[in-house]
């Protein structure tokens, strides 16, 4: 799972970032201290959950919130219990009033690790003929549009799935399958080597050779998941 912090006092970033550190499977994608570095980042890196401060420098979380162009989960936290009736009209998934426990931050995460996991989509069904295939979806290395179908490459070759590019998108866990251009979502897991080609591009050579590549717009997203 992918995390932001943002907090305009250095000692909270420093504390919520150490305490991630202790969890597998979690990572600090960017520590922002004021508004305007949180949408950027926010809206650039499209983390998982947001722990978002209140009252920070240059405006308020709120205002954050409303000129984000995705939707994480988002956890605020903040010295002040006044704000929570209107963390939750803003559909905050959690409010930390500081100084917060070990054991309420981890209970927080926790339930956001199993919301992640439940949400996302186990096999994909592939009728072939008369014959139904369950696919595993962590035995997915690619897909790649072809017209009204997909074709979902595994270690065991490769299928043909009549379903649109942006619906699997929506349902593959983001951990692991990054969008890297209109036509193709990638298994970061299944990255073999990242190949550097002219004016800063990049490629993903999957497991099987296969060159994949990926768009400029995808580019800081696809890196930030692959390292």
């Amino acid at each position: 799972m992918r995390v932001i912090i943002v907090d305009d006092e250095h000692i909270a970033r420093t504390r919520i970032s150490n305490l991630i550190k202790k969890l597998d499977g979690v990572e600090v994608l960017a520590e922002c201290g004021n508004g305007q570095l949180a949408i950027k980042a926010i809206n650039d890196l499209q983390p998982d959950l947001v722990f978002l401060d209140i009252n920070i420098r240059d405006m308020d979380g709120f205002q954050v919130l409303e000129q984000i162009q995705t939707k994480p989960y988002i956890v605020f936290i903040t010295a002040h219990e006044d704000f929570a009736l209107k963390a939750f009209e803003y559909e905050a998934f959690d409010y930390l009033v500081k100084p917060f426990s070990e054991e309420r931050f981890y209970k927080t995460v926790n339930k956001v690790l199993k919301l992640e996991e439940s949400e996302h989509l186990k096999k994909i069904a592939i009728k072939q003929g008369h014959k139904t295939f369950l696919i595993p979806t962590e035995e997915i290395n690619y897909i790649l549009a072809s017209g009204v179908y997909v074709e979902i490459y595994t270690d065991k070759g490769k299928y043909v799935h009549r379903e649109t590019l942006n619906h699997l998108e929506q349902q593959l866990n983001p951990q692991y399958f990054v969008r890297v251009h209109r036509s193709a979502i990638v298994n970061i897991t299944a990255v073999k080597e990242l190949v550097h080609s002219e004016y800063s591009g990049v490629d993903a050579r999957m497991k099987d050779g296969v060159l994949v590549s990926v768009s400029k717009t995808q580019k800081k997203i696809f890196l930030s998941k692959i390292k």
